[in-house]
């Protein structure tokens, strides 16, 4: 969610027919949520407006949180909740009639609903709050709270159950934790686990920086340092299908873990129609078409939430330490939009601009004036 200022640029390419937004390249002010401000163009935000909106103009929020509830006088009270049967058996009332929720979205705005229709769109979220505040025996929740949280847990466990049942792939035991891959090779004489594991330490050591003289106090209330708040990290395994059966460790943040932060962690991705459109002009043109993978490609970027870790034995000597994540880890919450910022901010400094008709596509012109040809070099 955003507001629009003032427009800084006006260049719009229409006709007084018709309004077409990939000809209106007027660019705005505009100021998001935190205060801060961009500079975006206007066939952008109208994307972004269609891409929130169906048909008939309704915008699309994303849950954050329930903050409050209320009830009116039509709620029915704790002891007419329930009516018995013939058979002398209890049995509460199916309703939901007077209450009201209060819910807080994602854009920071907040919004009073029926409880029907929060129970409908997301129970285990009402369920949950419920319970923490001590309401899940009034009727309008005790007829159906109990039940969704066992289906929940339920789910939950079963999800838990399959991945710690995975315990080989391809004939390979799959350690689950680092402790368990130095014993593996340990048993089998063979140190494919802790190459693994070394090679992703080297790569991903440069997102820690190590604090020194932090005693046992300030660890156990996790004040390290002011505005820090603690992550934990694990590691993940794999085995490659590459013929030789690659062992491979990913040193990951438990991001669901932490708070989310106060800046956009939204990251968009090229769509396959720009790509389609991008490779059939390389070909119109004869132009080599060229292709590469980062390595570690989120480590490039630096972090923007502010955490801090304890070391594991994966550190080696350095286990233990308290260390501070200083670039996008993988798992945090914002690591996808911090890289997709400095990925953007590197291209343009080399020369690539953001196209207007999709700012994921960037492309540079060349001009060679020996041979009068012009040629273009897209990057998505």
């Amino acid at each position: 969610m955003a507001k629009v200022k003032r427009k800084i640029i006006s260049d719009d390419k229409n006709g007084v027919d018709y309004y077409n937004p990939i000809k209106d390249h007027s660019k705005y002010e505009v100021q998001f949520p935190d205060g801060t401000t961009d500079e975006i163009e206007a066939n952008v935000i109208a994307e972004s407006m269609i891409t929130e909106c169906d048909q008939d103009g309704r915008h699309y929020k994303l849950f954050r949180e329930i903050s409050d509830h209320r009830k009116d006088s039509t709620a029915l009270n704790v002891a007419k909740g329930s009516f018995m049967t013939s058979a002398g058996n209890p049995v509460s009332k199916k309703t939901t009639k007077g209450w009201h929720i209060l819910v807080e979205w994602r854009d920071g705005s907040m919004s009073w609903h029926k409880m029907a229709e929060i129970k409908e769109a997301y129970p285990v979220q009402l369920a949950e709050y419920a319970t923490a505040n001590k309401i899940d025996h009034e009727p309008a929740f005790k007829w159906w709270v109990k039940s969704t949280l066992k289906r929940r847990q339920r789910m939950i466990s079963k999800v838990k159950s399959k991945y710690w049942r995975s315990t080989h792939k391809f004939g390979i035991e799959i350690p689950k934790s680092v402790n368990d891959a130095y014993e593996i090779d340990r048993l089998t004489g063979t140190n494919h686990w802790t190459k693994a594991i070394e090679k992703e330490m080297r790569n991903v050591r440069v997102a820690f920086e190590k604090i020194d003289g932090v005693d046992e106090k300030k660890m156990r209330t996790g004040k390290v340092k002011p505005g820090y708040s603690f992550c934990s990290t694990h590691m993940i395994f794999d085995v490659k299908m590459d013929g030789s059966f690659t062992r491979k460790a990913r040193l990951v943040a438990d991001g669901h873990k932490t708070k989310p932060p106060t800046s956009m962690t939204y990251s968009s991705v090229v769509s396959r129609d720009s790509v389609r459109i991008a490779l059939t002009i390389a070909s119109l043109n004869s132009l080599e078409v060229s292709a590469c993978d980062i390595g570690n490609a989120y480590l490039n970027a630096p972090c923007r939430e502010k955490l801090w870790t304890v070391a594991g034995s994966e550190f080696g000597s350095e286990r233990e330490s308290v260390m501070i994540i200083a670039r996008a880890l993988y798992g945090l919450k914002s690591s996808g939009a911090t890289w997709r910022s400095t990925l953007a901010q590197t291209m343009e400094q080399i020369g690539y601009k953001p196209t207007q008709a999709d700012p994921d596509v960037c492309c540079v012109y060349l001009r060679y004036l020996r041979t009068l040809v012009n040629t273009t070099r897209f990057i998505y």
